[in-house]
C-alpha cells in the first residue's frame, strides 16, 4: 500500500504538459501496477470477428499473466475463456490460432465444448460433477467487427463504447471483411511510449517519408483540438456525412476512446506510395464516394485504427514487460478481394510496414534515453503534441481514480 500511495502522490503532483517521471517508463513495479489497474480491469481490443468466421475457429492471446482463447461457437456467438484447463492448469489451446470441433487439453485430454462446458474428463470418479469445471469465461463483446474482452470479474459498462463507435464503423462492414495480412513486431519500450509516439505527428516529417506522402501532419488531424475550426476538415465532414458516413469528432468524457473521419492529403485515396487505392474493390458497398480519408478510431490502452475506402488497418498494443510491447498490425480487405488480382500485398502493406519499423526504432531510442540518470520529464509542444498530452492526462487520471478507489475500499475493509 505504501508503494501505491507513493505512485498516487507522483501522479497527483505531476507537471501538466510534461512527460512522466522515469519509473513510469522503465520500472517493473510500476508496470505491474499498470497491469493490475488498467489491463486486468478494462476493455481491451483483441482482434476481428472475421478472423474466426466459422464455428470452432479460435485465436489465443496473452495479456500479462493471463492466457486467453477467443472462439466462435456453433451458435455463431464469439466467446472468450481463460485458456487454462480446469484440471491442472495446462493451456488448452497452445497455438496462436486454429480450428477445432472441441477444445481438447493436450495434457490429459479434458475436452470442452465450444461454449466452454466440460464434456469429457477421463476416469475422474462417479461423484465428479463436470458442470462445475467448465472453462472460466472472460467478458467478451463484438462491435462493428471488432472483438473486445475484459478480464475483470465485473466489467465496466460497454454500452457507451458501442453507442459512440458503432455508427462510425458500420458503413465499412468489417464483419464481412477478410484478413489480407497480419504481422507483429516487438518494440523494446514501455507501452505508454508506444502510445505517446502514436499520438503526434511532430516527428513525422523527419522520420516517416512514406507516410507523409498521404497523411497530413496538421495538428488538427493528429491531435484532439482545433478540428472544429479547420475549414478543410469541416468541408470533409460535411461531404462525407451527406453520403451517409458519420464523421464529426466524438470522444467519451474520460478521453478513453474517440472517433473522427479525417481527410488525407488532397487528392489522396489510400496509404500507398502513389496515394491511390491499393485494392481495386471497395472495402464496403455502403461507401459510395471517393476521397473519404481515414476513419480514425482510438481506444486506450489497446488500439488505434484507420478505415479507408479500399481497406482498413487495425493496430493492437499488448504490453509484455516494463520495456517490451507487442504491436500487431492487421490489414482488412473486402471478403471477395483476391490477392494478385484485386491487390498487390506489398503495395497494400508497404507504407505501414515502413512506418511501423521507423516507429519501433523511435520508441526504442526514446526508451534508451529515458534510462539515463540524467532524464527528467520534458515539455510537450502545445502546437503539435496535444494528442500526447491528452493520452498522459487520461492515463494519470485513470490511475488516480483506480488507486484512490482501491485505497477507499481497503480502508472500509480494515
Amino acid at each position: 500500500m505504501d508503494f501505491q500511495n507513493s505512485v498516487l502522490r507522483q501522479l497527483k503532483g505531476r507537471r501538466d504538459g510534461f512527460s512522466l517521471e522515469q519509473p513510469f517508463y522503465i520500472d517493473q513495479d510500476y508496470f505491474k501496477l499498470d497491469m493490475e489497474m488498467i489491463w486486468y480491469r478494462d476493455w481491451l481490443f483483441m482482434g476481428h470477428d472475421c478472423e474466426i468466421p466459422r464455428a470452432g475457429n479460435y485465436f489465443t492471446v496473452q495479456i500479462g499473466d493471463y492466457p486467453v482463447v477467443i472462439v466462435r461457437g456453433r451458435d455463431g456467438q464469439i466467446r472468450a475463456f481463460h485458456n487454462t484447463c480446469r484440471h491442472r492448469g495446462h493451456r488448452v489451446c497452445t497455438q496462436d490460432r486454429g480450428a477445432a470441433a472441441k477444445l481438447v487439453c493436450p495434457y490429459h485430454q479434458w475436452t470442452y465444448e465450444l461454449d466452454g462446458s466440460l464434456l469429457f474428463a477421463r476416469q475422474m470418479g462417479e461423484d465428479f460433477d463436470k458442470a462445475q469445471f467448465g472453462l472460466k469465461p472472460v467478458h467478451c463483446e463484438s462491435v462493428g467487427g471488432y472483438i473486445f474482452i475484459c478480464l475483470a470479474n465485473e466489467a465496466p459498462d460497454f454500452a457507451p463504447v458501442r453507442a459512440t463507435i458503432e455508427p462510425y464503423m458500420a458503413p465499412h462492414r468489417l464483419l464481412e471483411a477478410k484478413v489480407a495480412h497480419r504481422n507483429t513486431i516487438i518494440e523494446k519500450g514501455n507501452w505508454k511510449l508506444v502510445w505517446e509516439n502514436n499520438r503526434e505527428c511532430y516527428h513525422c516529417a523527419g522520420n516517416h517519408p512514406e507516410l507523409c506522402r498521404t497523411f497530413p501532419e496538421a495538428p488538427t488531424v493528429t491531435g484532439v483540438e482545433g478540428a472544429m475550426d479547420d475549414p478543410v476538415i469541416l468541408e470533409h465532414w460535411a461531404r462525407c456525412q451527406a453520403a451517409g458516413l458519420p464523421s464529426q469528432f466524438a470522444m467519451d468524457p474520460a478521453g478513453q476512446f474517440r472517433v473522427a473521419r479525417m481527410p488525407l492529403i488532397e487528392g489522396v485515396e489510400s496509404y500507398t506510395m502513389s496515394g491511390q487505392n491499393a485494392v481495386k474493390r471497395r472495402l464496403s458497398d455502403d461507401v459510395t464516394i471517393d476521397r473519404i480519408g481515414t476513419m480514425l478510431l482510438f481506444h486506450y490502452p489497446t488500439t488505434w485504427n484507420h478505415m479507408l475506402g479500399d481497406h482498413a488497418i487495425s493496430f493492437r498494443v499488448l504490453p509484455i514487460s516494463a520495456e517490451e510491447t507487442a504491436v500487431t498490425t492487421t490489414w482488412l480487405v473486402h471478403k471477395d478481394a483476391v490477392e494478385g488480382v484485386d491487390y498487390n500485398l506489398d503495395e497494400l502493406t508497404h507504407v505501414w510496414n515502413m512506418t511501423n519499423d521507423q516507429d519501433r526504432s523511435i520508441v526504442e531510442e526514446n526508451a534508451f534515453g529515458i534510462r539515463s540518470p540524467a532524464y527528467e520529464p520534458g515539455p510537450y509542444s502545445k502546437d503539435h503534441e496535444g494528442g500526447v498530452m491528452q493520452f498522459v492526462e487520461w492515463y494519470s487520471n485513470f490511475m488516480i481514480d483506480r488507486l484512490q478507489g482501491d485505497k477507499a475500499r481497503l480502508s472500509v475493509v480494515a
